[in-house]
């Protein structure tokens, strides 16, 4: 029998680690997705107001400081959840603002489709290919730098009178373009090694999904006249 050298041990050993970082990070998302699903229709039937869709967003970037902190303890694992599902259930008032519409359930079921789609073909192009995204990486930051200076444009150019219905528009449809070279990177980062902690894995990946979907469900209603 031949001997395994000690860089050939190596090799297996990390190829494990990365499988095994894969397999946990797919299952926590897949299992946050549905927890949050099941606090968006929860937060349908309570049917609060949409302000709450705000505190949620603004109460994310707590959860994300103090994920970051905590997600090496054992805390990590609740407190993704109480994120997913808090963001879940700032969902329910939007659902409900675009399901009150005479095409909502159509205009929520495409952007469902298309950020399950896009989600999908993108994980799995890099899941089988093992293609290195990582140098995306300045061009994603430089972009989301680009976003969060429009997001403040747009928050406070109607106190001034100014139009901001078509930036609104090309504001999404850059969050998408976004999100879309973030799952690309993000998936990468896991599949190649670079990210060793699957609970923040988990976390980037869904906040991908989170902001695709709001930003097509935006898009395609205002394809649809709404």
């Amino acid at each position: 029998m031949r001997k395994v050298s000690a860089y050939e041990a190596t090799a297996q050993a990390s190829l494990l680690s990365t499988n095994k970082m894969i397999r946990n990070t797919y299952m926590l998302l897949a299992m946050t997705m549905a927890f949050s699903a099941v606090m968006a229709v929860v937060s349908m039937i309570v049917n609060p107001p949409m302000i709450v869709h705000l505190a949620t967003v603004i109460g994310s970037f707590i959860m994300l400081f103090v994920l970051n902190k905590k997600q090496n303890s054992a805390a990590a694992l609740p407190l993704v959840f109480a994120f997913t599902g808090m963001l879940g259930f700032g969902l329910g008032p939007i659902l409900n603002m675009y399901l009150g519409m005479s095409n909502g359930g159509e205009i929520v079921g495409t952007a469902l489709g298309m950020t399950a789609l896009t989600f999908l073909g993108l994980s799995a192009y890099v899941l089988t290919s093992r293609k290195d995204f990582s140098f995306m990486g300045g061009f994603l930051a430089a972009g989301m730098i680009v976003a969060l200076i429009a997001m403040v444009a747009l928050f406070a150019l109607p106190f001034f009178g100014v139009d901001v219905g078509a930036a609104r528009i090309a504001f999404s449809a850059l969050i998408v373009l976004l999100m879309a070279g973030f799952i690309l990177y993000d998936t990468s980062n896991i599949v190649n090694g670079v990210y060793d902690n699957y609970i923040m894995a988990t976390v980037s990946l869904y906040l991908n999904i989170y902001n695709l979907f709001i930003n097509l469900l935006m898009l395609i209603g205002v394809l649809n006249e709404d």
